[in-house]
């Protein structure tokens, strides 16, 4: 993680975020650098947030992938800190955020935008770098979308828009979009397991015995259950579709406004390979 923090810091300064430092107040922010943790309560529902910096330096927003949250930005989050205002939320149904039954909650990337788009306007955010990853990239882009000004520059990891970017491993989720029936939902229901939760942190690592188990064990502990209910890791499993079809919005988009941006893509990830970050 340390390589990536330094990596990653150094692309932020490169990724022209020209709000100047603020540093007149640092001894009154001293506790800034430490990770607080906080709530806003939107629509009814909790959506949980790591927050550190001061708010007056450029904000950096850390959106997290499936099936992880914002504990996977722990160690990121102080590395920044110093030089700049982080806020990483928790997508409602992951991490410390409510967790409510598809019955009464409808699990979609419009749905998961619209609140993190929320959270910030009730933390007075009107710019941000955007660093996401997976699930992350389509509720990322959206807000791109909405208000592309917003956006002082991009971070992207393993964050796909393009077609390119989805190989053999969809096919089974493609099959399941055609024909939502058990047959075609069991090896994604298999999926969920603690096998191939490991699989996601593991799986392409340099050295996997250097991955803590804690990472995948936690992550497990919520997928567990969610077998209890219908929640997102299902639905949003259906409504992943629709961002295909906004991908040629997204990418006139990038064309039109230029943002600055770092590609950070893991080369052996199966889910979004180095292919859907060439175009």
């Amino acid at each position: 993680m340390s390589l990536i923090t330094r990596t990653l810091s150094a692309a932020l300064l490169a990724a022209a975020l020209t709000t100047p430092i603020a540093s007149s107040n640092a001894l009154e922010h001293a506790s800034a650098f430490e990770t607080k943790f906080g709530y806003e309560t939107i629509d009814g529902l909790r959506i949980a947030y790591r927050e550190a910096g001061d708010p007056d330096n450029p904000t950096v927003l850390l959106l997290h992938g499936f099936p992880t949250s914002s504990h996977m930005f722990r160690n990121l989050i102080p590395g920044l800190a110093a030089d700049y205002h982080v806020i990483a939320p928790d997508f409602q149904g992951f991490g410390a955020s409510d967790m409510p039954s598809a019955d009464t909650y409808d699990y979609t990337f419009n749905n998961l935008a619209g609140t993190v788009e929320e959270l910030l306007e009730r933390k007075n955010i009107e710019n941000y770098a955007l660093y996401l990853m997976d699930y992350g990239a389509p509720v990322g882009y959206r807000l791109f979308a909405d208000a592309p000004d917003k956006v002082t520059g991009f971070i992207i990891q393993n964050g796909n828009a393009y077609e390119e970017g989805l190989p053999e491993f969809w096919d089974p989720i493609r099959a399941y979009w055609a024909d939502p029936s058990e047959e075609n939902a069991a090896p994604l229901r298999a999926f969920l397991g603690i096998e191939g939760t490991k699989w996601q942190f593991t799986h392409g690592t340099r050295n996997p015995d250097a991955i803590s188990p804690d990472n995948y064990w936690h992550v497990q502990y919520l997928l567990d259950a969610a077998r209890e209910m219908p929640r997102f890791n299902w639905s949003c499993s259906i409504d992943y579709r629709t961002n295909l079809t906004l991908y040629p919005e997204w990418q006139a988009l990038f064309r039109e406004h230029q943002p600055p941006a770092l590609l950070v893509w893991g080369k052996n990830d199966q889910i979004f390979p180095a292919e859907g970050a060439h175009p």
